[in-house]
């Protein structure tokens, strides 16, 4: 299978190169039969072609079975009509990844506020509060005067029907719970017709549990017992700032992998879930582990969605690999205490995913 990788801005180079190291042990181990081509995008490309992301990378992409994305400095780009548009959201609109998976796991050997929590939050990624991806033409947000700002927020009824689908899907593999967030208190009309969405497909799936929480009581519920919830489905804006939440309740961002995707079309892109931090790039400090664990998450979704077992046994190499790595103080990067540089945390993991493919052998 053929892997585009995009290593994005700031730490993004560094991290890639790690999580292409990982993913080179997995192949090499259970024989995937992987292959790596590298483009540019971010401001490498804006140097290079005046234009953050070109759209022969969007329409190239289409080629691959999946794609490695780095982080990018989209805060910093020039407008979109200057060479500026948000690589990130491009691709999952131009793909139509509507599918954006965030796990959050707290692991007993790390610090963490939350010391039980194992959950995925379902995030609907190509329409919603998102001014730069929720309109054909133009953007979802403007001024019809200077002293008056306008964003509009667009739900379809089918991009709410998919992403129910998916989390109830997901649901059933796990612990059978979905809880569904929304504001309809404030929001009646477009959270009402999520929420119909939502319990339209509950009915199709009746051994799986759902709940329905306010947006922000969810905020406080998952600071007090995250334990609680299995899968979570929301909007664009919801889901974001919930997963954000999770993850540094269970760790960190740095901790906590994700992909885009879409089951009916296969394709696939995965991508850390923090930030380029350029205050560190060129450092080879970074903690790769958010790309390290969506790569992983990559390789198991294509065993799934193509029947490929051993790449589903591939991901899991790696995930595990990940623990065992992160368990040993020695062997962690220095923002969790320990002393490896970002190149030699990409060794380490690589190197249990061997281990672990020889003890299975």
């Amino acid at each position: 299978m053929r892997i585009y990788v995009l290593p994005g801005d700031g730490i993004g180079p560094e991290i890639a190169e790690a999580a292409v190291m990982v993913l080179q042990a997995a192949n090499r181990g259970f024989d995937l039969g992987l292959s790596f081509d590298f483009d540019d995008i971010g401001f490498a490309s804006l140097e290079k072609y005046g234009t953050t992301l070109r759209d022969e990378t969007i329409e190239k992409s289409k080629s691959y079975d999946a794609i490695l994305l780095g982080p990018i400095s989209h805060l910093d780009y020039p407008p979109r009509d200057k060479g500026g548009p948000n690589p990130s959201a491009q691709f999952r609109v131009k793909l139509d990844l509507y599918a954006n998976v965030r796990p959050a796991r707290s692991r007993p050997f790390l610090n963490s506020v939350a010391k039980s929590m194992d959950l995925v939050i379902m995030r609907e990624a190509t329409e919603g509060f998102y001014p730069d991806r929720n309109m054909y033409k133009g953007i979802g947000e403007f001024m019809p005067t200077p002293d008056v700002a306008l964003s509009v927020r667009k739900l379809t009824a089918r991009g709410c029907e998919r992403i129910a689908r998916a989390a109830f899907v997901l649901a059933m593999k796990r612990r059978k719970k979905v809880t569904a967030i929304h504001k309809v208190n404030n929001f009646i009309i477009s959270d009402g017709l999520f929420l119909d969405q939502v319990r339209s497909v509950a009915a199709e799936f009746p051994e799986v549990e759902l709940n329905e929480v306010i947006i922000d009581a969810m905020a406080a519920h998952l600071v007090r017992d995250s334990s609680r919830y299995d899968v979570i489905v929301a909007t664009n804006f919801h889901a974001d700032i919930l997963s954000d939440l999770a993850s540094e309740l269970s760790g960190g961002l740095g901790l906590a992998g994700s992909i885009n995707a879409n089951a009916e079309t296969g394709k696939i892109c995965a991508q850390a879930q923090h930030g380029s931090a350029p205050d560190i790039q060129g450092q080879n400090i970074a903690n790769p582990t958010s790309l390290i664990l969506s790569a992983a998450m990559m390789l198991s979704w294509l065993g799934e969605q193509r029947k490929l077992p051993v790449f589903e046994a591939a991901g899991a190499a790696m995930q595990e690999a990940v623990d065992i790595v992160l368990a040993d103080p020695a062997t962690r990067t220095r923002d969790l205490g320990g002393t490896l540089n970002t190149d030699e945390f990409g060794r380490a993991v690589a190197e249990a995913v061997c281990m672990r493919r020889a003890s299975a052998a």
